[in-house]
């Protein structure tokens, strides 16, 4: 069926659901499984000073950040017994980079979380669920959370 899977995480409960969701479908097909996600720069240094404010972590994903986030999930994928594992954080645009790595890699599936957007937020901002659906070079598994 898919012998290779990629999915895309931001550390978000959606994507952590769609992270289950893929060590699953991978352990059960035997499937080699990427994972990835995306991180912007910390050049500016305005952006830094937000960076160390608490309440404002979550507006910027640093790489180091990223890198942490994506050895948790190559953890989680290794411990439910996925044999073939492979990380990618890439800078930039989320939804470019799960893309990219479905393109790059040849996966046959693609999977990320909803994030739940509606209305006006969904036609403003866009999503990447929408984006990797309507531009993935193969099938795509959006997992529902809630």
């Amino acid at each position: 069926m898919f012998s290779s899977i990629v999915v895309g995480t931001d550390g978000s409960q959606a994507a952590q659901s769609a992270v289950r969701h893929a060590v699953q479908l991978a352990g059960q097909l035997d499937a080699r499984l990427a994972i990835v996600s995306a991180y912007e720069p910390i050049t500016d240094p305005h952006q830094r000073e937000l960076l160390a404010a608490p309440a404002q972590e979550w507006l910027i994903k640093a790489r180091e950040d990223v890198l942490v986030m994506l050895e948790q999930a190559a953890a989680q994928a290794h411990a439910a017994g996925v044999g073939q594992v492979e990380t990618f954080a890439r800078q930039g645009d989320a939804a470019d980079a799960i893309l990219d790595v479905a393109e790059e890699q040849r996966c046959e599936l693609v999977i990320v979380g909803n994030r739940g957007l509606t209305g006006a937020e969904r036609f403003l901002l866009g999503s990447v669920p929408t984006k990797v659906s309507q531009h993935a070079p193969c099938s795509v598994l959006i997992v529902r959370t809630g």
